[in-house]
């Protein structure tokens, strides 16, 4: 699942690996060629965040953690970009092949300017979004069966990473690539989407209508369960 390459098919049902722009000569592939492209069965997510490394960690582990068989026929890609360019990056990743491809803009509230701007802009132009507030972390709490009233990113980040040590027994980093295994492994996926979509309906029963009011709350509940609901499907 490599940045560049895709799988294609040739007319014998050979499966070779291919350049998206080029074959193994270098030379560039006509138009004809190019549609002989594989698309995956089950979606290709393209995933653009702001940060440094939780949110790729998150959903690389998560698409390790599916059955190789499923692993085959699904894609997820993550781009990080700055907080700005990532409705623009969205559009520019999405534009080749863009019928097969389903994008999503993932970040937290944080210190956000414009946090509601932004996602009201990607919702017009046809891009999902997984908003965190407070942060990302508040998400993977309710893995652990709760999504307690936290303000502000660093206080979330400290109680998660709190918590995380008690159920796992190891310290939280933000760039350990195997937080999504320890994370499910140690709580229960179908809860914490269950307590996410929760909080949202008991955020919208007390009039607040801004995803920076709904807090705390987030809504990567639905990408991770439109994943998981793909590989059911099969």
């Amino acid at each position: 699942m490599s940045g560049g390459h895709w799988f294609s098919t040739d007319r014998s049902g050979t499966e070779r690996l291919s350049m998206a722009k080029g074959d193994r000569t270098g030379n560039r592939k006509t138009r004809e060629q190019r549609r002989t492209i594989k698309v995956p069965e089950l979606g290709y997510y393209l995933i653009v965040t702001d940060t440094e490394g939780t949110e790729r960690c998150f959903f690389t582990g998560l698409h390790q953690s599916l059955p190789e068989e499923v692993r085959n026929k699904l894609v997820i890609k993550v781009v990080e970009t700055k907080t700005r360019s990532m409705i623009d990056k969205c559009l520019e990743l999405t534009a080749y092949e863009a019928q097969y491809r389903i994008p999503w803009i993932v970040f937290d509230r944080d210190q956000v300017i414009g946090f509601d701007e932004i996602i009201a802009e990607a919702e017009k132009k046809d891009i999902q979004v997984g908003w965190s507030n407070p942060c990302f972390e508040i998400w993977m709490y309710a893995y652990f069966g709760a999504m307690p009233a936290i303000q502000d990113s660093w206080t979330c980040c400290s109680e998660f990473g709190r918590v995380y040590e008690s159920k796992t027994g190891q310290k939280y980093s933000k760039a350990d690539e195997k937080m999504y295994g320890k994370i499910s492994n140690a709580g229960n996926e179908e809860k914490a989407i269950r307590i996410a979509r929760q909080k949202l309906e008991q955020c919208e029963r007390e009039g607040k209508k801004k995803p920076s009011e709904m807090c705390p709350g987030t809504t990567v509940h639905r990408l991770v369960g439109e994943i998981k609901e793909a590989c059911i499907c099969t």
